[in-house]
């Protein structure tokens, strides 16, 4: 992955507008050959949901060789899992899967850090089955970009979305081709051009994240309502400032030790 001095783009605020507002006239097609014409080291990023398997099809139709990222949580739906294989042989893309460190398995996982972490703590939680996992991702693969499926009609963290960011403290690009799509135009996409998608999505989910945090949604609810449905929270972590969410990860570990070492001596 690039070092933190020598990001891939070195742009101010007035160039990226710029860029932006270029891109903002292309159709999705146009804005992934600029894409892969512009940086050597280009991945897809996708949990397989709707947006991100319309990218997927774009690409191929395009002829575009872009390879995949998929972050395995370990708390994935099964319909989620055998989407992503089902994507894999019908697309031929590269597929890299990053998992929690040390786990390859949901067992694994409860070994390291006991049941229902989620509920626990949510900051150790995220950070170990997403931010940890697609950082190494993108030092191990070297990318220089990703391509996401976010859209600013998901509202939320997301309302403001640029086509093009870039990613403070990194300087990894993340590339969003249909941020100006709505949810219909990509349900209409998908019918229409036959794409695999999650069958969740025939049983009212329409936004598919962990087992534990996701549930269909209403007819007249947003779109990511149904993702950790009546918290205040609408992102896992993984386009957030990565180094705040380490530091936040690295003092709730602290505290969670000091915790353990006082409980110890007490019991000695």
């Amino acid at each position: 992955m690039p070092s933190v001095s020598t990001p891939v783009l070195q742009l101010d605020e007035s160039q990226l507008k710029h860029i932006n507002d270029k891109l903002s006239r292309l159709e999705p097609k146009q804005i992934l050959e600029w894409a892969s014409i512009t940086f050597g080291r280009l991945f897809q990023e996708t949990a397989f949901g709707p947006s991100g398997c319309v990218i997927t099809d774009i690409a191929h139709a395009q002829g575009i060789s872009v390879p995949v990222i998929f972050v395995d949580t370990l708390h994935n739906f099964t319909e989620t899992l055998e989407l992503a294989q089902r994507s894999q042989e019908h697309y031929g893309f590269q597929l890299h899967v990053f998992k929690p460190e040390g786990c390859a398995t949901r067992e694994d996982f409860v070994a390291k850090f006991g049941d229902e972490l989620w509920r626990r703590d949510d900051v150790v939680y995220d950070y170990s089955v997403k931010v940890e996992p697609a950082r190494r991702a993108y030092e191990e693969l070297e990318a220089h970009a990703v391509i996401t499926g976010r859209r600013k009609s998901q509202k939320g963290d997301r309302a403001s979305l640029q086509i093009v960011e870039i990613e403070k403290g990194t300087g990894l690009v993340k590339i969003n081709p249909l941020a100006n799509w709505s949810f219909q135009q990509v349900w209409t996409y998908i019918r229409a051009n036959e794409v695999p998608y999650n069958a969740l999505l025939d049983q009212g989910y329409k936004s598919v994240g962990d087992y534990h945090s996701t549930r269909p949604v209403g007819e007249n609810e947003d779109e990511r309502a149904g993702r950790w449905a009546g918290q205040q929270k609408t992102e896992c972590g993984l386009h957030k400032d990565y180094f705040a969410m380490r530091a936040a990860f690295l003092a709730r570990k602290k505290q969670q030790q000091e915790t353990t070492t006082q409980l110890t001596a007490q019991t000695a």
